[in-house]
């Protein structure tokens, strides 16, 4: 599978801000594991997960400095990996954000 065909593979909408022709898949590995996770549909997860695998995908994700928190129960249920074993659950914001009346 070429790259293009691979990333062409997900839908539309998950890259839009990028130029999906420049997106390469073994250096841009934790952007796309980040986008499928937080706006990818199920799809798109059985395409990423057909190409790196659960292991490779659990470690990426346990390094990323922020996901959604819905993203980030997924992930830690999908591949039974506890959830304070994640970055992103560990560096979250102590302070609430302020509310916009």
């Amino acid at each position: 599978m070429t790259q293009t065909e691979y990333i062409n593979g997900f839908s539309s909408y998950i890259f839009w801000d990028a130029d999906s022709k420049t997106i390469d898949p073994e250096i841009n590995a934790p952007y796309i594991v980040q986008r499928v996770l937080e706006y990818g549909q199920i799809g798109d997860w059985r395409h990423l997960l057909d190409f790196y695998g659960l292991s490779r995908i659990t470690d990426l994700a346990k390094k990323f400095r922020s996901l959604e928190p819905r993203a980030l129960s997924f992930i830690s249920t999908v591949s039974n990996t506890p959830i304070d074993q994640f970055r992103c659950y560990t560096l979250r914001q102590s302070n609430p954000e302020h509310c916009n009346f």
